[in-house]
């Protein structure tokens, strides 16, 4: 059996944030995550847990989301630049 290695702190905050930036774009779609999971084709509960941030998204899964709402990828997954003098 694989052994599963936990997420690093940073990693689970990055997961957050773009979590928060898909359901933003979501809203600001005026769509409803049903809309977006008949759009997608994707689970409800697996779309659920992506926006939660309770599980890491797969590509494909970005690009379907990313046309559902219609925003480009880089708008979903989109990173600040580090602050000067940060890890």
């Amino acid at each position: 059996m694989p052994r599963v290695i936990p997420p690093d702190p940073r990693l689970l905050e990055r997961r957050r944030r773009i979590a928060a930036q898909i359901r933003a774009a979501r809203l600001h779609a005026n769509l409803s995550q049903q809309d977006v999971v008949e759009r997608t084709g994707m689970d409800r509960s697996a779309y659920q847990d992506l926006e939660a941030a309770r599980s890491s998204p797969l590509l494909d899964n970005l690009l379907r989301i990313s046309d559902a709402i219609g925003v480009p990828l880089s708008d979903l997954v989109r990173e600040d630049p580090p602050a000067p003098g940060s890890p």
